[in-house]
């Protein structure tokens, strides 16, 4: 009687274990998906207390303040993509002559257009038209959810074709780190997506690997248990198996002449990944830069020289 009820009671501590692990999942997944309106103070400025508190439960994050720094004509406006009003920024030369043709941009987990002002400026100067986005949930676009890509796809066809629709025959697409991914599957669901060349820098190969990567920096730790309940969460919470989004393999339905950039010292990316991914690009005209001594960061601002001279090479190409 005693060896039953000892194990009685063993299943119940265990079952119970189980559940709080679990829920600690559900949260750790709905923080990484979901921003908060709130202001956050920033990790520096957290004691060590409150930093280990948000590894282990879960840190919020904030949704990032749009500030318009930018220094050329542009306008403001939405477009719609879903049931949801994405806000944009316009960057467009006085005369068609003049415009090359039209750059759409996608930012990262997180960001907004301000973050990739830097890029979108250099793009302008290059005599491109160039169109900013901030993803559902992002900036002053509408939504307050973040699927890594998976359907921040549809905002990247419906900006496409957005500018398709005024008339643009020149179009190319940018993505960094989650822009990336969700360029990678736009292109992949969507046949009529026809950009003439597209540029990816930083692109995770799939999601186990973002979530490896936000474990690895915002938990300072990472298994392949932990991957896989995260994963899995994020998956109901989405409803969609994310387990299926990968990059790595979608990139073979591109065909058009793409351009890969990543940085060596990459905390998020791994070289595996970036070599993936450029290895299963179906076009025959793609380039892999590397950027030496660079982070998951802005590789403009890092390396501003490499940067430009490998845009505009391969832009002109």
């Amino acid at each position: 009687m005693r060896v039953k009820k000892f194990l009685k009671r063993a299943a119940y501590f265990l079952l119970i274990i189980f559940v709080l692990l679990n829920a600690l999942f559900i949260w750790q997944a709905f923080a990484f998906t979901h921003f908060s309106n709130k202001k956050i103070p920033k990790q520096e400025h957290t004691s060590a207390f409150e930093q280990k508190f948000n590894r282990i439960f879960g840190k919020q994050h904030p949704r990032q303040l749009v500030v318009d720094s930018l220094t050329v004509p542009h306008q403001s406006l939405f477009i719609q993509s879903d049931t949801l009003k994405l806000a944009a920024w316009y960057l467009k030369h006085n005369t068609d002559s003049i415009a090359k043709g039209t750059v759409i941009m996608f930012h990262g987990y997180g960001s907004s257009r301000s973050e990739i002002i830097p890029e979108a400026t250099a793009l302008y100067n290059m005599q491109y038209n160039v169109f900013m986005v901030d993803f559902r949930g992002h900036g002053q676009s509408e939504g307050n959810e973040c699927s890594m890509g998976y359907f921040e796809s549809h905002d990247v066809r419906s900006a496409y074709n957005f500018i398709k629709s005024n008339g643009e025959k020149n179009i190319i697409l940018w993505g960094g780190s989650m822009g990336a991914a969700s360029v990678t599957k736009a292109m992949h669901d969507d046949t009529t997506l026809k950009p003439s060349k597209i540029i990816l820098e930083k692109c995770f190969g799939k999601m186990t690997d973002a979530v490896r990567g936000f474990t690895e920096n915002s938990m300072h730790q990472s298994n392949k248990a932990l991957i896989t309940m995260l994963t899995f969460w994020g998956s109901v919470e989405q409803g969609v198996w994310m387990f299926n989004m990968k990059p790595e393999q979608y990139v073979k339905s591109i065909n058009c002449p793409a351009l890969i950039q990543w940085g060596d010292h990459d905390e998020n990316v791994t070289k595996e990944e970036t070599e993936s991914i450029y290895k299963n690009i179906g076009s025959s005209k793609k380039q892999l830069v590397i950027y030496p001594n660079c982070g998951h960061e802005n590789l403009l601002l890092k390396d501003p020289s490499l940067w430009k001279s490998s845009v505009i090479n391969f832009l002109n190409s």
